[in-house]
Parts: structure tokens; sequence; C-alpha cells
């Protein structure tokens, strides 16, 4: 496995696990094992950029809230929606884009691995709470995809104390419903009758029905898949 691209000094300075309390280092650093490096530089990990872009994500959530709640008359209905579904955009680029760079750079770690999902489902979960209040979509829409996304995650920790976190790993029918809800979001998000010849609003809830089929389909496939595991 690669060693991240930070000074070996620093990483022997981390060494012992506590680096206020490190003792001085007499030994070679050629004799320090590069797994152990890496598992000693994971707070280091906490604060790179994929790391940085993943907390933009979660910083942007107040941001696109407030867009909804401005006084009358600082933002038109219209560009409101717009700024809204750029900001969920730029949170569905970030997130492809965080990982795409932890993975190149080797910045993989513990804490990028739970708090990626974590902005994500909190970014979604605004959202869909959003467009319910502004009476864009139905309820039980947001209902559905929430719930599972608690049910989901409950059972990957679960599976993952258990050492079968592998059993539960995102499968392609996630993917498409993860598909089928950002685009569901973003066109319900602009809202409007005549988009480009399209009535997003239209669209918006037939994506949205089509993503919750596959949120309760995705359930129970990996609710299966679990089960599985204690057969």
């Amino acid at each position: 496995m690669p060693t991240p691209s930070f000074p070996r000094s620093l990483a022997v300075w981390l060494f012992s696990g506590n680096p206020f309390e490190q003792k001085p280092f007499s030994g070679s650093l050629k004799t320090i094992p590069d797994t152990i490096i890496i598992e000693n530089a994971d707070t280091l990990m906490r604060w790179n950029i994929p790391i940085l872009l993943t907390w933009l994500r979660i910083l942007l959530i107040p941001v696109f809230t407030a867009l909804f709640y401005l006084p009358q008359g600082w933002l038109d209905a219209q560009t409101a929606n717009y700024l809204a579904a750029l900001i969920f955009a730029a949170a569905g680029i970030t997130d492809w884009l965080d990982g795409f760079l932890a993975r190149h750079w080797h910045q993989t770690s513990d804490f990028g691995a739970f708090l990626d999902p974590v902005a994500d489902k909190l970014m979604v979960a605004v959202a869909l709470i959003l467009l319910v209040k502004l009476d864009r979509t139905a309820a039980v829409y947001a209902m559905v995809i929430i719930g599972r996304e608690i049910t989901i995650s409950a059972l990957r920790e679960w599976m993952a104390q258990l050492g079968r976190r592998s059993s539960v790993a995102v499968a392609h029918i996630g993917k498409f419903k993860t598909a089928a809800q950002m685009a569901a979001i973003f066109a319900l998000l602009i809202y409007q009758n005549d988009f480009l010849g399209l009535n997003l609003p239209q669209i918006g809830n037939i994506l949205m029905f089509i993503a919750s089929v596959l949120t309760i389909w995705s359930m129970f496939y990996y609710l299966k898949m679990a089960w599985q595991e204690f057969k």
C-alpha cells in the first residue's frame, strides 16, 4: 500500500499515537514499517483536501436552507430556486471529487469514510424536508427515503461491528436509487414548468416515485444480504 504524501519525519513524530507526549526517537527511519506510519497518520488525514471538501458540503447546508427563508424582497423565488439547485449540484460534484482525490492521493481514512456519507445524507434529508414544506413533492417520498437511510446506516454500523460490513457494501441497485433521487431533487429545486421545454415539477415527481421504489427495493436487498450472513 502506498505511503501517504506527507513527510516521514512527521509520521515518526506521530509514532507513539500521542504526538504531544512523544519521546525522542533514536532509531532509524527505515526501521519503521509503512503500515504503522499509515495507521498513526490518521490524525493528519482529517485535514486533507478531500476531507475539507466533505466539510464544505456540510457547511453549505445552512446556506442552502437559508435561501428559502430570506426576508421578502431579497431574492425573487425563481432566483432562490436556481441558487439552491446550483448548491445541490455543487454538493453532488464535490461528493464525487472528494472520493476521487482521496483514492488518487492515497488519503483515504476511517474518518473520511465516516464523514462522507454523513454529509450526503444530511444534504439529501434537508433538501427533501424543504421540498415537502414547499409542497413540491409528497411527504411519503421523504419518509421512505429518509427512513431507509436511517435503517441501512444502522445496519451497516452493526455489520461493521461484527466484521461483516462488506456484505452490505453499496450495490448497483443503490447507485441507481441515488441517481434517480439526486435528479429528482435537482429538478424539484428548480421547479419550473417550462425549463428548456421540460416540465420539471412533473419530471421531478416521476423520478421521486422511481427513487422511492428503488429505495424500498434496495433496502430489502441489503437486509437480505445481511440475513444471509447468519444462516
